[in-house]
């Protein structure tokens, strides 16, 4: 299994679906540049980026507080009046400063030069879910979501130590209040059932003496670093998969990632994230295999599995549905247009069901055929009229209902411009119909029309008389709607 993709079976079409799913697609330009080279070539141009991220957006803000503890003392010594103030201009500059984290992040998925890179930070972050909601400091959102960006090709076993010692996560999961005396089960458990084994890979004493393990990893919260105080750890012997000593958190990553059903959980997590599907109980085994047999990295087995055959199978192409980041980002970069004023892409990602770096639980979010239901299947078609046309008749979505209709007003002022239909039809595009149903096809679908797709659009075409950029327009839109661009 996981035999490499032939130059014969290298095309447009295979180097469009590797870049929809290692990335966020792309103009036509792009693909056909991936196409031009030979398989191994192209996916490396996707997998082997530099372990240094590029330009990393780092605001003032993102760093220690030097003054956080006197704040939250000042807060809490303060009149109940002054403290209700106090909380509401904290929560306005998280809310701020989260807005701006979130922006950056899909301006780097939209223009980055490395796209596997972000499809992988926004992997993690649904494998790790953290939320802002409970954690509730936009610099631990931001140091986590920059690990996931450093680390996430690189070693199971490094990843896991350094979310393990994450701020973020140190409070998402409650591991920052284990004591010795009541260790704190919660990320012991998650870790086990959620991160690296499954259910039924474990047992509830595998949980308990984990969580005695793991005691004494806390969370300096004046420095907010990630800290280590001994007179916290229970220094017992611990019992963890039939195994006994004295084990420190350290070792507990070891004895979970020396498990074979470690690299069989996380390698078929990554199948169906970014092919979609399920593996069958040989390709599992295939590829939990790769995986061991490159030392746990996840870069090289990323690229045998870009490379394989079974990736690249009628099962799997173009049979995902997007998920919302993916269907706002792949839209943008296909119609070559910039993303939408902030406030208004966080509003539309809170209308579709994926909000960055704030998922609904520790599971992340479902996916698949979760993304669509009726609300949201409206929303996805209104996103389209958003991004063509600069229309915007998404819903607002603010915290509070009391504050709906000035968010309705502020979304409006701040709705984008139009696209530039000259930058996906050429003056010869524009002389016939089926010149046109042809750039849609190969730009935005990468695949033939549905037949009654095809004959809609056709009758739109022919309806509008002398087309004008509003009509080319409207036409995209109208291709954006279809069920098959739902997928990719």
């Amino acid at each position: 299994m996981l035999k490499p993709l032939s130059s014969e079976q290298w095309n447009f079409s295979a180097a469009a679906h590797v870049l929809n799913r290692a990335g966020f697609g792309g103009p036509p330009a792009d693909i056909e540049r991936l196409a031009a080279l030979a398989p191994a070539a192209a996916v490396a141009e996707l997998t082997d980026y530099p372990d240094i991220p590029e330009s990393v957006f780092k605001p003032d803000w993102a760093k220690p507080d030097p003054e956080h503890v006197e704040k939250l003392r000042a807060a809490k010594d303060a009149t109940p009046e002054r403290r209700k103030e106090m909380v509401r201009d904290f929560q306005r500059e998280q809310r701020q400063e989260m807005l701006e984290l979130q922006a950056a992040w899909l301006q780097r998925m939209a223009t980055g030069s490395h796209p596997l890179q972000e499809k992988l930070t926004l992997f993690w972050h649904g494998h790790f879910a953290t939320s802002v909601t409970k954690v509730k400091d936009a610099y631990y959102m931001w140091r986590q979501n920059d690990l996931f960006r450093r680390l996430g090709a690189g070693d199971w076993l490094t990843l896991l130590r350094e979310v393990t010692h994450d701020p973020a996560m140190l409070v998402w999961l409650d591991q920052a209040q284990s004591k010795p005396e009541h260790p704190n089960e919660n990320y012991a458990r998650e870790l086990m059932e959620l991160f690296t084994l499954g259910e039924g890979n474990y047992t509830e004493h595998d949980v308990t003496e984990a969580a005695r393990a793991l005691t004494g990893l806390t969370l300096d919260r004046l420095h907010q670093e990630p800290t280590f105080r001994p007179r916290l750890r229970d220094a017992r012997d611990k019992t963890i998969f039939g195994q006994t000593g004295n084990f420190n958190g350290d070792d507990l990553l070891r004895l979970i990632v020396a498990r074979p059903q470690s690299a069989r959980f996380i390698t078929g997590k990554l199948w169906r994230h970014f092919a979609g599907t399920e593996p069958s109980p040989e390709l599992a085994e295939a590829l939990a295999a790769e995986f061991r047999r490159h030392d746990n990295r996840f870069r090289p087995f990323l690229r045998a599995m870009f490379l394989s055959e079974e990736f690249h199978s009628p099962a799997v192409v173009r049979q995902q549905i997007k998920s919302p980041v993916q269907l706002l980002v792949m839209a943008c970069r296909q119609l070559e247009r910039e993303l939408p004023p902030a406030p208004v892409t966080a509003n539309a990602l809170r209308t579709l069901g994926q909000e960055p770096f704030n998922p609904p639980n520790v599971k992340g979010w479902d996916g698949g055929i979760a993304w669509i239901n009726t609300n949201t299947l409206l929303n996805r078609h209104n996103l389209a009229l958003l991004l063509t046309t600069g229309e915007n008749s998404l819903p607002a979505t603010p915290r509070k209902a009391a504050a709906k209709k000035l968010a309705e007003r502020v979304l409006h002022r701040l709705s984008p411009h139009a696209a530039n239909a000259d930058k996906i039809f050429t003056p010869e595009d524009r002389k016939s119909p089926d010149r046109l149903l042809a750039v849609v096809e190969r730009r935005f679908l990468n695949a033939p029309l549905r037949a009654q797709d095809r004959a809609a659009l056709y009758d739109y075409l022919h309806a509008q008389g002398e087309l004008d950029n509003h009509d080319l327009l409207g036409l995209v839109r109208l291709a954006m709607c279809t069920a098959d661009y739902q997928l990719a």
